[in-house]
């Protein structure tokens, strides 16, 4: 199994994100919430380790202050006993001040403490300097020196670090020793134990946050599932009910504002299946209406067709009036054959009724014989019909009859329409599609007359009477043929530059139109001859 690519993660999250609600909210009430925790939980963690190291400060302070009065009493006591001027066992008195001062720094475990001479004293004595084994001599800073030696009557201390990162405090003060002169009493207070309760503190507060994000975040996502769940439900619904399932309907629990809204929704439906069935039982009368009348019509048509070709046959014989009322009926009975034929097929469109025919067409030939048989009524009208084809020479699967019905009808618009101008057909193809598109150079139409070009019966100038035959429905039934070959009619109009119309059809019936190989509006800027270009 092919394994999935890490770059296509970030794009599939953007689209779960996009498309869902329940995501969203938990995702943001999360990132949230964790944010305030972690506020909450640093400002408590900082106020705690604040607290700490001053509680902590405060006894070191008190116990260094106890150690130096311990140590000074020693070095006064042996001054006093040994009377003044009496040589003092230096040395004696520091062993005593060590034994003296391990023990009574015993409460606070790892103490360590060292007795340094202040430099730049001349005494008639002197005392070695001492320290446990293991005091950090390093922690003993220049600074700290001169804070000792600059204010001997209060202890200095700092916040050092030991090896491995050991927090601790070291304490100075100066102490007098009988004739030796000053020297440096320091003491160094590990605060491992107040780190480790912080370091308890702080994961107690990590984990404690941890587990109320995600409590949080199962919470809402809890709540938005008991609100979303219905939502989603209704949607799901409403696509049924779009889809033609109308007797689908929403669940109605309890009494809340979702019930409510099931109530409402499930009454809306309810309203709404009933008129698209009265709609669709009228619809089913007037189609049914329409197809009776247009069969019922075909017998005393044919009866008033054969009577009229009779009279038109023998129209020389009549006085020149009679002869052209035989002309007029000739024609007028001809053109209802062809309103009744349209409404028949309409009807059938209306009924679903219809079924394509496909087989293999050569697009470029059938133009060419569709303008073959149009030339006659352009050459009456003055217009010129040129067929331009770059492309669309191979064969493609479309019901030839259609296609033919389409094109004639877009061709007898062009000229109805033209003025006289010459009427240019392209046809092109590409690698999804093939197109044909018809180019009149006349009156044009506004924006809202082109968007109404396909009704059934309409006309831009209601005024304007059909010189060629057309029934109303020529378009409406040609934009029915295209949509059945999954294809496209579409129309671009100006008014006095002219119409053009597209006709897009798929290469292969089972594969999708990307784009149309001809370009709407048309690229007028192709020079042709006798018409100028744009």
């Amino acid at each position: 199994m092919k394994p999935l690519d890490w770059r296509l993660y970030p794009g599939r999250l953007a689209r779960f994100w996009r498309t869902s609600l329940q995501f969203r909210t938990v995702a943001i009430t999360v990132v949230l919430s964790g944010l305030a925790v972690l506020i909450i939980g640093s400002y408590i963690s900082i106020s705690i380790g604040n607290n700490l190291f001053a509680s902590r400060s405060s006894s070191v302070q008190d116990a260094a202050r106890t150690a130096h009065n311990l140590a000074q009493d020693i070095f006064s006591t042996a001054e006093t006993t040994g009377g003044q001027g009496a040589p003092v066992e230096l040395d004696s008195l520091a062993g005593t001040v060590r034994d003296k001062l391990i023990p009574a720094s015993a409460n606070a475990e790892g103490i360590t403490f060292a007795l340094m001479r202040t430099p730049g004293q001349v005494t008639p004595q002197s005392m070695q300097p001492i320290s446990t084994p293991d005091f950090p001599q390093d922690v003993v800073t220049s600074s700290l020196r001169k804070s000792v030696t600059a204010d001997p009557t209060h202890v200095q201390y700092q916040s050092v670090s030991l090896a491995g990162g050991e927090p601790a405090i070291i304490v100075g003060s100066q102490v007098l020793a009988p004739g030796a002169g000053n020297y440096e009493l320091y003491l160094v207070y590990p605060l491992g134990d107040s780190q480790q309760t912080l370091n308890f503190v702080t994961q107690t507060l990590v984990l404690g946050g941890l587990a109320l994000v995600l409590l949080i975040g199962a919470v809402t996502y809890v709540v938005v599932r008991l609100v979303v769940g219905p939502i989603r439900l209704a949607a799901e619904t409403s696509e049924r009910l779009a889809a033609g399932q109308l007797e689908q309907r929403i669940p109605e629990k309890g009494e809340d504002v979702i019930a409510t809204l099931a109530r409402s929704f499930n009454g809306m439906a309810d309203s709404l299946q009933q008129q698209i069935i009265k709609l669709a039982e009228l619809s089913r009368v007037q189609q049914r209406f329409v197809s009776d009348v247009s069969h019922e019509l075909r017998t005393p048509l044919t009866t008033i067709r054969l009577a009229g070709d009779v009279l038109y046959d023998q129209r020389d014989q009549f006085t020149p009036s009679t002869a052209r009322t035989a002309e007029l009926l000739h024609t007028q009975v001809q053109r209802f054959e062809i309103l009744l034929a349209d409404l028949l097929e309409v009807s059938r469109y209306d009924a679903g009724a219809v079924e394509l025919e496909l087989e293999p067409t050569n697009l470029v030939r059938l133009v060419e014989d569709a303008v073959d048989s149009m030339q006659p009524l352009a050459e009456e009208r003055g217009s010129e019909l040129r067929v331009v084809a770059p492309g669309g020479y191979f064969e493609a699967e479309v019901d030839a009859r259609r296609i033919r019905r389409i094109l004639r009808n877009l061709l007898g618009n062009a000229v109805e329409h033209g003025e006289g101008k010459p009427i240019v057909v392209m046809v092109d193809s590409n690698e999804s599609a093939i197109a044909l598109a018809v180019r009149d150079y006349g009156i044009g139409m506004t924006p809202t007359q082109a968007l109404r070009v396909f009704d059934r019966f309409w006309r831009a100038d209601p005024s304007r009477q059909r010189t060629i035959g057309g029934t109303g429905l020529g378009l409406a039934i040609s934009l029915e043929d295209a949509t059945l070959h999954d294809g496209w009619l579409e129309v671009w109009s100006e008014l006095g530059i002219g119409t053009c119309f597209r006709l897009t059809l798929p290469r292969d019936p089972e594969l999708p139109i990307i784009s149309s190989p001809l370009e709407l509006p048309p690229d007028d800027s192709i020079p042709i001859e006798g018409i100028d270009s744009v």
